[in-house]
């Protein structure tokens, strides 16, 4: 409880007020909750980063200092020590991957780093005569991207390689002290057994791990670097390279771009993150709660006993689920376009969602209310279905109505159970480029003359999304800063409402 109310009055008033309370009481914490994250999460997740360096450190200096000198050679020639003591398989994978790792650096990863500090020494040219009229012939140049994305992916495999260096090192020294202790030392027949027995999980986890760190991780470093770069339009390879922003003498150059208050390519950045990032927000809880509840009281309706054709009503709205959701956001934006079938209708001539901004806004979140309620519905259905009916009896006895019933019931075993899924919704609304872009596009344009393009419903991966595709600008520099702080954002709300919701708590709490 706040110390400004004590529980007895906490418990003396209506659902409003507690409701009103709690709501207020949830913002105060707020800051303290995100100062936390600072004083708390970080020292914490830095103690344990620093426990596993202490740790890896200790295995090195112990295997240096009382390893025999089979173990101090796999300092140098991996697996060696696994295979002079007759680990045949461990060494052999040990030693392939060294081999690999010096072929891929010789061959290929060596130079890609060697061109990692500027990014390209010449670009691409075409034959051609310059403005003296002299003949230059064809060059065959660096390209910026393909540098900085070999370049991450080899400082990827050097890391990998370093884990594997470790994991060699420690497998050899225990397999000394294994030897020294006369214990069985696994062969390559129990090896594999363990893989598919005691080790399972690792065999399973390994191909999703290369995929994650291929087609996830790769990728959000490579996005993360640009944002240190003066990759735009002006600078995109092949015929042109771009640099990293500290040569110029800036490394933060691109983050003060956006958070300052002067113009960048005739963009008032800062100006136009605040604004784009307010509605963000202001659309994520609009589209978030809208659906939930209005989702919920649908569930409850069709559920409500004595209501008849039930099957009819969740057949209809699963089928408005079953069509892709793209072609009824198309079909809508038709619908209300200038000459669309609502005009007609109404006999008007309404720019329902390219007029004002007010009204564009407005249309986005019902439309979107239109669209989602369904998903909510069939969640919600199955969660009603599970609240015991014991629960029910024993209120109709104490003489509750259906209204405190659902507050006190229905409302808060919903709420506890559907809390993870109302954070995954509320972050997946914040990236919901699909309703804004296929509805107004982004639209109607801001007309201040220095918003880029940007609209009064863009949110910031619409925003995003123009900022990389406009052939005038292509600024992905700035795209990249706009992409960390989107999930600098996302992951910071997903954290605190998370863990001060009811819902890391065991279900068996609730109930």
């Amino acid at each position: 409880m706040e110390n400004t109310v004590s529980e007895l009055e906490y418990l003396g008033m209506n659902v409003w007020q507690k409701f009103g309370y709690n709501f207020c009481a949830f913002f105060r914490k707020l800051p303290a909750a995100f100062l936390r994250i600072f004083t708390v999460f970080i020292p914490r997740i830095a103690r344990k980063i620093w426990g596993a360096l202490k740790s890896l450190f200790t295995t090195l200096f112990n295997a240096m200092v009382h390893g025999d000198w089979k173990t101090r050679l796999s300092f140098l020639v991996m697996g060696s020590s696994q295979l002079a003591r007759k680990q045949i398989m461990r060494g052999i994978l040990f030693l392939a991957f060294e081999l690999l790792f010096i072929l891929y650096m010789w061959v290929f990863g060596a130079g890609q780093l060697a061109l990692f500090g500027t990014l390209g020494r010449w670009p691409k040219t075409v034959a051609g005569w310059d403005d003296q009229g002299n003949y230059i012939p064809a060059r065959d140049g660096d390209n910026s991207i393909l540098i900085l994305l070999y370049g991450v992916l080899t400082i990827i495999f050097i890391v990998a390689f370093v884990y594997a260096w470790y994991a060699n090192i420690k497998s050899g020294y225990a397999a000394q002290q294994y030897m020294e202790a006369r214990q069985h030392l696994p062969t390559a027949k129990e090896d594999l057994n363990a893989l598919a027995d005691s080790q399972y999980h690792k065999t399973l986890l390994t191909g999703p791990l290369i995929g994650l760190t291929i087609f996830t991780i790769l990728p959000i470093i490579f996005m993360a670097f640009l944002a240190f770069t003066n990759c735009n339009g002006d600078n995109f390879p092949p015929t042109k390279l771009f640099t990293w922003t500290w040569r110029n003498g800036d490394i933060w150059a691109n983050f003060k771009a956006l958070f300052s208050g002067t113009v960048t390519n005739n963009i008032a950045f800062g100006q136009l993150f605040g604004r784009i990032l307010l509605w963000t927000v202001v659309w994520a809880i609009f589209a978030t709660f809208t659906n939930y509840i209005l989702g919920m009281l649908v569930a409850l309706v069709i559920n409500k006993k004595g209501i008849r054709l039930k099957k009819l009503w969740r057949t209809i709205l699963i089928m408005t689920v079953a069509v892709p959701q793209f072609v009824s956001l198309l079909l809508v934006s038709q619908m209300f376009s200038l000459d669309g079938i609502i005009n007609k209708m109404l006999g008007t001539t309404i720019r329902w969602l390219d007029g004002g901004e007010t009204l564009a806004r407005f249309m986005v979140i019902l439309i979107n209310i239109w669209v989602g309620i369904p998903f909510t519905m069939l969640m919600v259905t199955g969660i009603l279905m599970n609240i015991p009916a014991d629960l029910y009896e024993s209120a109709k006895i104490d003489g509750a109505g259906p209204v405190r019933m659902y507050l006190k019931i229905t409302l808060p075993y919903v709420w506890h159970v559907t809390t993870p899924s109302l954070i995954s919704n509320f972050i997946g609304n914040l990236n919901n480029f699909g309703v804004i872009y296929l509805l107004t596009g982004g639209g109607p344009t801001i007309n201040d003359g220095h918003a880029g393009g940007a609209g009064h419903t863009d949110l910031l991966i619409t925003w995003l999304f123009k900022l990389t595709t406009d052939s005038d600008k292509l600024l992905y520099n700035i795209a990249s800063v706009v992409s960390i702080m989107m999930f600098i954002i996302t992951a910071v709300i997903s954290l605190i409402v998370y863990n001060r919701s009811k819902a890391v708590k065991n279900e068996e709490d609730f109930m």
